[in-house]
């Protein structure tokens, strides 16, 4: 008999899964100490919740000891019997709302532990520069935001207190199977070991085969998100039937690892089945033996065949809960790792405020660069640049020359790793990164748009404006024709990536967010390298707007775009060879000259 509790389940003997490396085990328990911060502030729900479980247990070991009484004494003659089947029933009825208790604040706790990891998890990542994701994959971040979580979640909500109250099931059970016969005890104890014994030695199979499952199932998502992330280059090439067909082979593989660990987890299961009740039915026969010779009553054997099932019943379930403790313990280590990432990117202690100004200042003074994956080889490499108010500065150059570092390291995504980068004559290093950027607006060459409707894809660019400045900035940017003819106009859903727009609806969407930041410095990267020409006169003209009366910075590779800027500065393998008036740089036959000369022939 087991606490039939919402949160129980039939399972297979887990333990066998970890303990066969007992010095790893407790390893990796030490890393779910990383849950106390989150655990701590709910102390009174858990104290709650602890009682609850307590008082759980002792109804269930009270039961075998009310039905002992009702078998000894209550079908004898002027027996109350209708008071001992009421005592009982009151037993049960006391158990079960105990039960409930438990399962509602346990799974309260869990619930709410998660989310609170999770926000934690998700905040720290959110605070990491570009530098940490070269290293660290995005979809592994998720992938522990989710199924970390999970078995977090798991754990916390279910199976510490699945584990505790199979631990005072199995201690309360061995204790009064001691008070109701010792020497039956003794038999069952020694019986259980033989059993429990040989599965444990068998764990390791069980183990290994566990964590193969588990490599195969990763490996199947890791196929489906990289095919589904392509899905027009996968249609395009017509390789559906053979990234089906590959995704196939990985659902198979996925399978038939799942099946041999089954196979083997099946039999470990047949055997703890077979040997424990085997072992309970010789006990029981042993009993009836003392029932029949007068040493014992019915009702003390029936009490003691309850406290052997509450026994090994809980043996089981703590076996299940330790190898999910175990799995959790993983988890919540992986968890630790991201919260424990620090910001290469971080605030200084006294950050300086930067100067109130309308249009922007940036000097680059012999910045040198290299990237974190990349340490031999110089991103830029001793650029001394100076773009003074209101100025429109294009940056020109091959791919690799170090045109999108410079935005990136003005943004200060990245440090320096020599010289200096100044806005307004305060060195940036110095600055708080989230001060700085809102004093820059960008438009990329890709423009991300939301999962949202377009008001609100325009106001991320300020979260206080109102319905008015939204759609002043949509006009200004070109953006208020086309958003009109949309179903539900402003309130419109974009889709997932704005896949509902054009690529010149995406930009002007794109600028419109920029135009409502109204920052004193704009960055243009490649804002219409991938647009048609209908297209790219309108998004020109939305750029006009954006860049009337702030301080601009152009990166393009289609020189017409850069003709009306005041001056363009040539990048090649880091460094600048070349800065002029587009006329000069003509006149000069250097590398911008031959880069117009092929973009002329094309």
């Amino acid at each position: 008999m087991n606490d039939a509790s919402p949160d129980s389940e039939t399972g297979s003997p887990d333990l066998l899964d970890t303990l066969a490396a007992p010095a790893p085990a407790r390893r990796r328990l030490v890393a779910l100490r990383g849950l106390l911060p989150f655990l701590r502030p709910y102390r009174s729900h858990i104290a709650l919740a602890f009682v609850l479980l307590c008082l759980a247990s002792a109804a269930m070991l009270a039961v075998p000891l009310a039905l002992r009484d009702l078998i000894d004494h209550g079908f004898s003659e002027g027996a109350q019997v209708h008071t001992q089947f009421l005592a009982l029933f009151g037993i049960a009825l006391f158990w079960g709302a105990m039960v409930a208790g438990r399962f509602y604040w346990v799974s309260w706790i869990g619930e709410r532990v998660t989310a609170d990891l999770r926000s934690a998890v998700y905040h720290r990542m959110l605070a990491q520069s570009p530098e940490y994701f070269e290293a660290t994959k995005t979809g592994e971040v998720l992938s522990r935001l989710t199924a970390d979580t999970t078995l977090v979640q798991t754990v916390v909500g279910s199976s510490i207190s699945m584990g505790l109250r199979s631990a005072f099931q199995f201690i309360g059970g061995l204790a009064m199977l001691a008070v109701t016969s010792l020497k039956l005890f003794a038999v069952t104890l020694v019986l259980l070991l033989l059993v429990v014994v040989p599965l444990v030695a068998a764990g390791r199979s069980v183990k290994r085969l566990s964590r193969e499952s588990q490599d195969r199932i990763a490996d199947t998502s890791a196929v489906a998100g990289e095919i589904l992330n392509a899905i027009p280059t996968v249609q395009a090439f017509n390789k559906e039937a053979d990234e089906a067909a590959r995704y196939d082979r990985a659902v198979e593989s996925s399978f038939a690892s799942a099946i041999r660990r089954t196979r083997v987890r099946a039999a470990l299961t047949a055997g703890a089945i077979a040997g424990v009740f085997g072992a309970i039915v010789f006990v029981l026969w042993l009993g009836a033996q003392a029932v029949i010779a007068g040493t014992m009553t019915p009702g003390t054997l029936a009490s003691f065949v309850l406290y052997a099932m509450f026994t090994a019943g809980g043996v089981g379930v703590i076996a299940e809960v330790w190898g999910d403790v175990m799995r959790a313990a993983g988890a919540t280590e992986r968890l630790m790792e991201l919260l424990a990432a620090v910001p290469a990117i971080r605030a200084p202690e006294h950050a300086l405020p930067l100067p109130q100004a309308r249009q922007a200042r940036v000097s680059f003074d012999q910045v040198r660069f290299h990237y974190p994956s990349r340490p031999q080889t110089p991103a830029l490499d001793g650029v001394t640049l100076d773009i003074r108010e209101g100025e429109t500065v294009a940056l020109v150059g091959p791919s690799g020359a170090g045109k999108t570092t410079l935005f990136q390291l003005l943004l200060r995504y990245y440090d320096v790793g020599a010289g200096s980068i100044r806005f307004n004559g305060v060195d940036i290093r110095s600055v708080d990164p989230a001060d700085l950027r809102a004093h820059i607006g960008i438009v990329p060459q890709d423009a991300v748009i939301f999962s949202a409707d377009a008001m609100e894809n325009i106001r991320y660019g300020n979260a206080r404006a109102s319905d008015d400045e939204v759609i002043a900035a949509a006009r200004t940017a070109l953006a208020d024709e086309f958003i009109m003819k949309l179903p539900q106009g402003y309130r419109t859903f974009l889709g997932e990536r704005g896949l509902r727009l054009s690529g010149g609806q995406r930009q002007r969407i794109a600028i419109a967010r920029a135009i409502l930041r109204d920052p004193p410095l704009l960055l243009l990267d490649e804002a219409t390298s991938a647009l048609d020409a209908e297209s790219e006169v309108l998004v020109q003209r939305g750029l006009e707007a954006a860049m009337k009366n702030r301080t601009t910075l152009v990166i393009a590779h289609r020189l017409a775009t850069v003709r009306r800027a005041d001056r363009i500065v040539v990048l090649e393998q880091g460094r600048i060879v070349e800065s002029g008036t587009p006329t000069q740089l003509i006149q000069q036959g250097g590398l911008y000259a031959r880069l117009a000369s092929l973009q002329v022939l094309a």
